[in-house]
C-alpha cells in the first residue's frame, strides 16, 4: 500500500498533535552540508553533521517515538544564522548531561558570536581551571553545535583543533563570524 504525501503529512502532524511523539526530526540543508536537527516537546536536543544511527540515538536517550516533523523554528534561525542575520539562538533547548557537562555547555553559550575562547578559559570560567582536557571532551560530545558554539573553543595557542564537523566546518564557521579570514 502505498500512502501520498499528503496523507502521509497529515498522519504525522496529527500523531504530533495528539501528544504521540516523544522527538521530532528533519534534516536541514545548510552551506556547511546537511544538518540533523531535533527538538523534544521542552527543546532543541540534537544537530548532528552525520544523520546515520541518530534516530535510534534519540530513542535511546528521549524515548522511542521519534518521527520526521518540519521543525520550521529551528530551520529560520539556522537559515538566519547562515545568512549572517543572527548572532544568537533563541530556541529553548533540551539538554539532558551531566553536571559538569551542563556547566561547560551553559558557559559555552556565552562565547559571544565573532570571539574565541580556549578550553583552558571554559575551564577557568567554571571554576576547574585544571580541566581543560575534560572541556575538550565536553566539546567533542557537545548535542548542539552551532548553536551552543563549540566552533570558537581553540587550542591555548590558538590553534584550531578537532570539530565533530570537521576541521573545514569549523573554519566555515569561524569564517562566517568574521573571526578568520576566508582563505
Amino acid at each position: 500500500m502505498t500512502v501520498s504525501p499528503e496523507l502521509d503529512a497529515r498522519f504525522r502532524a496529527a500523531a504530533a498533535a495528539a501528544g504521540l511523539v516523544d522527538v521530532r526530526f528533519d534534516l536541514v540543508p545548510s552551506p556547511v552540508g546537511e544538518l540533523f536537527v531535533a527538538a523534544t516537546a521542552r527543546g532543541l536536543c540534537r544537530i548532528s553533521y552525520t544523520p546515520a544511527g541518530q534516530e535510534e540515538a534519540l530513542a535511546r536517550q528521549f524515548g522511542v517515538r521519534v518521527l520526521r516533523l518540519p521543525l520550521d523554528e529551528v530551520r529560520r534561525e539556522l537559515d538566519e544564522y547562515f545568512e549572517g542575520r543572527r548572532r544568537s539562538f533563541e530556541l529553548p533547548l533540551d539538554l539532558r548531561v551531566a553536571a559538569f557537562p551542563a556547566e561547560v555547555l551553559a558557559e559555552l553559550g556565552r562565547v559571544p558570536y565573532g570571539q574565541l575562547a580556549t578550553y583552558g578559559q571554559l575551564a577557568a570560567a567554571v571554576g576547574r581551571p585544571r580541566a581543560a582536557r575534560a572541556v575538550g571532551t565536553v566539546m567533542n560530545r557537545n548535542p548542539l553545535p552551532i548553536v551552543l558554539p563549540c566552533h570558537r573553543v581553540v587550542g591555548a595557542n590558538g590553534s584550531l583543533t578537532g570539530y565533530a564537523g570537521g576541521l573545514p566546518v569549523k573554519r566555515a564557521l569561524l569564517e562566517l563570524e568574521g573571526v578568520l579570514l576566508p582563505g
